[in-house]
Order: C-alpha cells, then sequence, then structure tokens
C-alpha cells in the first residue's frame, strides 16, 4: 500500500505545481488565474500582471506600475502618471506611501473601515485622504479596457495552458488596440 499512496502524493504534488507554474489555483469557480492591468485615460493598456485566480489585487499594485512605460517621441520612456485612479481595494497605506514617494497624485477612496480607525485615533490618526472626484469617475477606463481584451474568446476563456502563451495573447491584443487606437486618430 506505501507504494500507491507514495505514487499518489508525488502525482499529486507534481499537479500542484504545475499548476503554480501556470499560475491557475483552484477556487470555487474552478482554476482560474487573474490579470492585473494599468490603462490609460483612452482605454489603452499600459502594463499587465498575471497572478493565481485566488490573489488579491492590493499587493499587485506596485508591481503594475513599476511595469508602466511610455514612450515618447524623444527621450526615455515616461514611467510615472500624474494620477492614478483606482477603487477602494487599492487602499493601503502601503499604496499610498508609494505613490507620495513618486509625487503622483491618489485618486482612491478611503474603505470606511480605514477612515473609522483614523477617526478613533483622533489627531494622532493624521488627515483624511483627499479625493477628486471628477478624476474618479474615469476609472472605469479600466473596466472598459477588459471588455475590449475580452472581445477576444481565447483570453476570456483563457484556453491556454501557460502563462508565456497567455500573457503573448494578452499583449497582442494590446497592440491591436493601440494600433486600432493610432489608426483612428490619424484618419
Amino acid at each position: 500500500m506505501d507504494g500507491v499512496s507514495g505514487r499518489r502524493r508525488h502525482t499529486r504534488r507534481r499537479r500542484r505545481l504545475r499548476l503554480k507554474e501556470a499560475l491557475l489555483s483552484r477556487s470555487r469557480g474552478g482554476l482560474t488565474s487573474k490579470v492585473h492591468l494599468a490603462a490609460d485615460r483612452k482605454c489603452r493598456p499600459l502594463s499587465f500582471v498575471l497572478t493565481p485566480g485566488q490573489a488579491a489585487d492590493s499587493p499587485q499594485f506596485v508591481a503594475v506600475l513599476q511595469k508602466v512605460r511610455v514612450r515618447l517621441p524623444v527621450g526615455r520612456p515616461r514611467t510615472r502618471p500624474d494620477a492614478v485612479a483606482a477603487d477602494k481595494a487599492y487602499s493601503s497605506r502601503a499604496n499610498r506611501s508609494y505613490l507620495r514617494k513618486r509625487n503622483i497624485k491618489a485618486v482612491i477612496p478611503e474603505k470606511k473601515d480605514q477612515a473609522a480607525n483614523r477617526k478613533k485615533k483622533g489627531s494622532r490618526g493624521g488627515r483624511p485622504t483627499r479625493h477628486d472626484a471628477g478624476l474618479y469617475k474615469e476609472r472605469n477606463t479600466v473596466e472598459r479596457l477588459i471588455n475590449k481584451l475580452k472581445a477576444w474568446r481565447g483570453i476570456a476563456t483563457r484556453y491556454d495552458k501557460t502563462p508565456e502563451s497567455y500573457l503573448a495573447g494578452l499583449h497582442l491584443r494590446a497592440s491591436i488596440i493601440w494600433i486600432n487606437d493610432l489608426l483612428n486618430a490619424t484618419g
């Protein structure tokens, strides 16, 4: 019996490692992966980060921003946006301090529990976060970009088995979005 159970353990371990390498994880919906991305105001993708499906959004915030590179006609690519609009899932002290260090305006609403904790501390809790409602309305550009990306069935259903091929499909679709936008701007 020991040989059979040992083989089963070995097979299960190999399967877990294969899923981990493919950035897939098991959740209620089955095997999933999650794409974290940044978009500009014209619904064009700037960067992608692929994680297992149950991974939280907030820890990926810095990784996504570090991958942003916008080429200019002359000089180095631009890596620092003027402002970042995100939903409450990204409202953490670490994300806000990262944006503050890089002189990027944070347009992220404060969570209710964070506001309550700050108020409970009184004057030691710090100032409330400023929030530009006009810029926050443009946060839906990321949702619209995701809809554009999912227009390709392979991206929507993740038929690709390896993270490299899935990211290649994302980059291919992103380049088509950029090309279409550039062609529409000139014509």
